[in-house]
C-alpha cells in the first residue's frame, strides 16, 4: 500500500515591496507589518527592497504556483494597496489560488498596473 504524499503543491507567492517608500511612514494610514502579517496567512510572503515603482506605494506582487505558472500564468502587480479591503480581496483571492487558477476579482483590476520595464544600468556604447 503507498503511504499518501504529504507533499502539497507549491501555492502562489506574495512579494511585498517595503523599501523606500512601500511600507514606510511615507504612505500614511496603512499598518504595513499588519498587511504583510495578513498576506502570510494566504500564501508565503517575502519581502523585497525597492521594486523601482514608488509612485505606486504600497506595492504586492503575486506570484502564480509553479503548475500555474507552467500552464503560461504571471505575476500580477498591484499598486496602491493601501487599505484593508484590498488587502482582504488579495488574500481571498491567493486563497482560491491565485494567478492562473483562479480569476482575479474585479475589484483588483484599479490596482494591476503592468510590471516596470527594467533600463540597462550600462546604456551600450555607439559604434563609431
Amino acid at each position: 500500500m503507498q503511504e499518501p504524499s504529504s507533499a502539497a503543491p507549491a501555492p502562489c507567492r506574495i512579494v511585498v515591496c517595503r523599501d523606500c517608500c512601500c511600507g514606510s511612514p511615507k504612505v500614511t494610514g496603512v499598518d504595513h507589518a499588519e498587511q504583510a502579517a495578513r498576506l502570510a496567512e494566504a500564501a508565503p510572503v517575502r519581502v523585497s527592497e525597492c521594486l523601482d515603482v514608488c509612485e505606486r506605494a504600497n506595492v504586492i506582487v503575486v506570484q502564480p504556483s509553479a503548475a500555474a505558472r507552467a500552464a503560461g500564468a504571471r505575476p500580477v502587480w498591484l499598486g496602491l494597496v493601501n487599505d484593508d479591503a484590498a488587502t482582504e480581496d488579495i488574500v481571498a483571492w491567493v486563497r482560491a489560488g491565485g494567478p492562473g487558477i483562479a480569476a482575479q476579482p474585479d475589484i483588483l483590476e484599479l490596482y494591476t498596473f503592468p510590471p516596470p520595464r527594467r533600463t540597462p544600468a550600462v546604456p551600450p556604447t555607439e559604434a563609431n
